[in-house]
């Protein structure tokens, strides 16, 4: 039997896009394994900066490292374009996002029992990646981690899937260097780091195929906002 396909999804991709990442981040936290080869960065910052700014939260280190990350961006591909501007702005909702998930479930300290770590980690990295998944079919301002892969991919001609899994990569060497420079030790990094950096892009990718076959990414408001419905069979 087939499946009827729910239409309209563009915007709800963006809004699950946010606020399911987040969840994922900081359920990785808790977890205390490792951060994704994404979020320890920012999350070492936070670590190395929280006890001499103490408004510096995870969700603040998370946008001022994304902005950072659109820098090196412009630079690799020569270019700026204005909208790069409202990922930034996507970026900040996404770090607000993860401060609000942080307050929800009482900080960000990581939970003693291994059990109930090893369940907030396997989640967390789970939703993570459909989080992405989604945010990649929409045509809303995305955050700029993926909008890096997106416009690298798009200006050389590279298949995404494969852009997105050489950052990966890239990112997990810069993790490791960040925590035994700023911290002294695995603050941030670790196996779960080393873990995710192998499932994420694969992840992804199985997570797209199975949206695709559930949802169409088009519009409720394609004038503002294009047709999202090309992104998901650019996808598919």
């Amino acid at each position: 039997m087939k499946i009827k396909k729910i239409r309209k999804m563009n915007e709800a991709a963006w809004v699950i896009g946010i606020i399911v990442c987040a969840l994922g981040v900081c359920m990785c936290t808790k977890a205390n394994f490792g951060l994704s080869m994404i979020a320890a960065p920012p999350y070492i910052l936070h670590v190395w900066l929280r006890d001499m700014l103490p408004w510096f939260t995870q969700g603040t280190s998370e946008y001022v490292w994304q902005a950072l990350v659109m820098v090196i961006m412009c630079v690799a591909i020569r270019g700026f374009k204005a909208r790069y501007l409202l990922s930034f702005g996507t970026a900040v909702l996404s770090g607000l996002a993860l401060d609000g998930w942080i307050w929800i479930f009482g900080g960000n300290g990581a939970y003693e029992e291994m059990w109930l770590r090893i369940v907030m980690f396997v989640v967390g990295e789970l939703v993570t990646t459909l989080a992405v998944a989604f945010i990649f079919r929409t045509t809303l301002p995305i955050q700029i981690y993926e909008l890096a892969v997106c416009e690298i991919a798009t200006k050389f001609g590279f298949d995404k899937n494969k852009v997105k899994l050489v950052n990966d990569i890239l990112m997990l060497v810069v993790s490791a260097i960040m925590s035994f420079v700023l911290t002294g030790g695995l603050g941030g990094f670790g196996v779960g780091t080393i873990l995710i950096t192998i499932v994420n892009a694969p992840l992804i990718a199985m997570f797209g195929k199975l949206i695709d076959k559930m949802f169409v990414f088009d519009s409720r408001f394609p004038k503002l906002f294009g047709d999202g419905m090309k992104i998901s069979e650019k996808n598919s």
